[in-house]
């Protein structure tokens, strides 16, 4: 299991950015392989695994999706075979620490990858509520999402017409390099151009729809089918169905997650559910037959057995829910609960009276019978 990265930079989940920021440089320090005192292998895994955790948190949006979703809301940050160094786009942040060492040491494959230019857009959380009787059966739903959406006019260029032309102070790069003096000499320093911000072109003329953004707030329809058995904080994930891209890059995903709303007859625990029935004194000696609701919507037969105590739970097989992806489905237990009436008839009263004497003694039945007047 992936390790938490706010425990590999070694901060609190409420650190601000500058902490975060300051905990990496001190680790990135500790930790180049060209500095560490640890063998050249483990150097490098630890900084690649320190460079991981800052790329997150650094970031306001990874930070957000990683903090609701764990490592799997932001594995579409990276490639399939998960983080590499072309991901890693905040070499500015300690480059008067090392410079350029950092291309020197992994091919310069930090470099070659521009911080702006074609980003994945931002992923959007959308909630829903159901009730038992739905996760029964699962169900179709059209959500309504707000999202941003690509400009059509400009086709999320941000240039009217979408007509962009190569940026003349980085050629189309994205990146300008500059050299300077440092306590470890002459470096070489890679940063994004400030006058296309990395993405190598620049609009001949803004698009007036978007004002140069690429994008606009729209709402769409979103259909999708919640499958039975699903439970309190599960998430459905829709690819693509979240924000558009930046300068081309694919849309981000969309997160529907469920709540379960409170039901006045049922009790869950996982796939069982609990309920309760009110039967009569007589019914739980003797024994007997009651009918119970069920989560369907009918009614069944719940036994009896004689002697029943009152507080003892009975058990209903495959009257609870389904578990996700299967036919199979829990169980439900019923609790039994005593009905007392409030009023009786003089009659009922000496009766009482008479079994309460009697109750439980052992009295034959002609001895019961005499007692009773019967």
């Amino acid at each position: 299991m992936p390790r938490d990265y706010y425990e590999i930079l070694g901060v609190e989940k409420t650190a601000s950015p500058d902490e975060i920021k300051s905990a990496y440089r001190k680790l990135a320090r500790q930790y180049h392989p060209d500095v560490s005192k640890e063998p050249k292998e483990v150097a490098e895994e630890k900084f690649k695994e320190i460079s991981e955790a800052y790329e997150v948190l650094s970031d306001a949006e990874k930070r957000k999706m990683y903090d609701q979703y764990g490592h799997a809301g932001i594995n579409g940050q990276f490639g399939e075979g998960g983080f590499s160094w072309s991901d890693f786009t905040h070499q500015d942040d300690i480059s008067d620490i090392f410079g350029d060492l950092f291309g020197s040491i992994f091919g310069g494959s930090m470099h070659s990858r521009p911080r702006s230019g074609p980003r994945t857009g931002e992923s959007l959380r959308y909630d829903i509520e159901l009730t038992l009787e739905e996760v029964l059966k699962g169900k179709e739903i059209e959500i309504s999402v707000p999202h941003m959406a690509s400009c059509p006019d400009c086709n999320g260029t941000g240039a009217k017409d979408g007509k962009v032309n190569t940026c003349k102070q980085c050629g189309g790069r994205g990146q300008v390099q500059s050299i300077r003096r440092t306590p470890f000499g002459q470096m070489s320093s890679i940063s994004t151009c400030p006058s296309c911000n990395g993405k190598g072109k620049a609009a001949v003329e803004k698009c007036p729809k978007c004002r140069g953004s690429g994008r606009l707030q729209k709402t769409k329809k979103v259909s999708i089918r919640v499958p039975a058995g699903v439970q309190e904080d599960d998430r459905m994930r829709i690819p693509g169905a979240g924000d558009a891209g930046y300068d081309g890059g694919p849309a981000g995903d969309l997160f529907v997650v469920i709540h379960v709303k409170h039901s006045d007859v049922f009790e869950r625990d996982g796939v069982n559910l609990w309920t309760g029935v009110t039967v009569t004194y007589p019914k739980l000696v003797l024994g007997g037959e009651t009918v119970v609701k069920t989560i369907d919507g009918e009614s069944a037969v719940l036994k009896i057995p004689a002697g029943t105590q009152v507080g003892a739970v009975l058990r209903m097989s495959g009257k609870g829910l389904p578990k996700m992806n299967s036919t199979v489905r829990g169980d439900m237990f019923v609790r039994v609960r005593i009905d007392v009436p409030k009023k009786v008839s003089e009659m009922e009263k000496e009766l009482l009276r008479k079994l309460d004497e009697t109750a439980g003694t052992g009295d034959k039945k002609s001895k019961l019978k005499k007692k009773l007047g019967i």
